[in-house]
């Protein structure tokens, strides 16, 4: 099924790019579902980096505002990374003949899955595993700040995502900086594996599922649920389902009534879901976690 939308007013003005008339699209959504973790909230809105490039971005009144954006960097990078070309409200048609989704999707409805950098996404989802999301968001910071090429704009200083190459020639003992503990070897061993070509994300971008998720699975501090967020969020693998805590949470809740195995929670997903499980995760996991469905008192 095609999920393309070609409706999308773009106007540029004063050196902006507002956008109008795009639906299912919430900034605050879209940054605090766990996709991402370089987009910090300021100034009325989200600041962060994304493929080199530095942007603001505000939403008010039913238009996205991009901010000090050229129309050529907005449809280089910005115009893909936030998904805008996809017909959100076709896939959420189809999901909510669910009931369980219809209801996630009504609260979270404003979800859009970033096409983002593969390399980014593989060493912070190796940061991830076994993490919090502020711990996560700090041990990223601390790693472009002291490995990342520096960004200076008129409000401030920020800082790229480190390449391969950077992080593949530091030591354990440089990267004890960032206070990742024990998955510093994890990172370095993957940022030598891009280097090297023994991982090629472009070509996994490429391939099967199955394949490119063997591929990821090879690395050190890669499980099932790291290699499936990578996969989803880094390499446009829409089928993917990464199962965490809490969607093996919202999954046990509404689905089987009792508890499960990440394996048997995935398997359903992939017969219930199809092509479309990594949005109805993000639907899931946003209203689960928002909303604490799932824990037991």
């Amino acid at each position: 099924m095609c999920y393309t939308v070609s409706v999308m007013k773009i106007c540029e003005k004063n050196n902006d790019i507002i956008l109008e008339d795009v639906k299912s699209f919430d900034l605050f959504n879209t940054f605090n579902c766990g996709q991402c973790f370089r987009w910090n909230y300021e100034n009325d809105g989200f600041s962060g980096i994304a493929f080199g490039e530095f942007l603001h971005i505000c939403q008010s009144d039913e238009k996205i505002v991009f901010k000090n954006t050229s129309l050529e960097t907005f449809n280089r990078i910005w115009r893909h990374y936030f998904d805008l070309d996809r017909d959100y409200e076709k896939i959420k048609s189809e999901l909510s003949r669910d009931s369980v989704l219809k209801t996630a999707i009504d609260f979270g409805g404003g979800i859009r899955i970033l096409n983002q950098d593969a390399f980014e996404c593989l060493i912070s989802f190796i940061i991830s595993a076994s993490n919090n999301i502020p711990r996560i968001k700090g041990i990223i910071e601390r790693l472009c700040l002291n490995f990342g090429e520096k960004v200076a704009i008129s409000s401030g200083t920020y800082y790229k995502f480190p390449t391969a190459d950077t992080l593949a020639s530091l030591s354990l003992d440089d990267l004890a900086v960032i206070r990742a503990g024990f998955r510093d070897k994890y990172i370095l061993a993957a940022a030598n594996a891009v280097k090297s070509g023994q991982i090629d994300l472009l070509a996994l971008r490429n391939a099967s599922f199955e394949y490119a998720k063997s591929q990821l699975l090879r690395l050190p501090g890669v499980g099932e649920k790291v290699a499936s967020c990578i996969l989803l969020f880094g390499l446009g693998k829409h089928e993917g389902f990464p199962v965490d805590v809490w969607v093996k949470r919202i999954m046990e809740y509404c689905y089987f009534d009792n508890e499960q195995t990440k394996e048997t929670i995935s398997e359903f997903a992939k017969d219930k879901f199809g092509s479309l499980g990594g949005f109805a995760q993000q639907y899931l996991f946003y209203w689960a976690r928002e909303n604490k469905i799932g824990i037991k008192e």
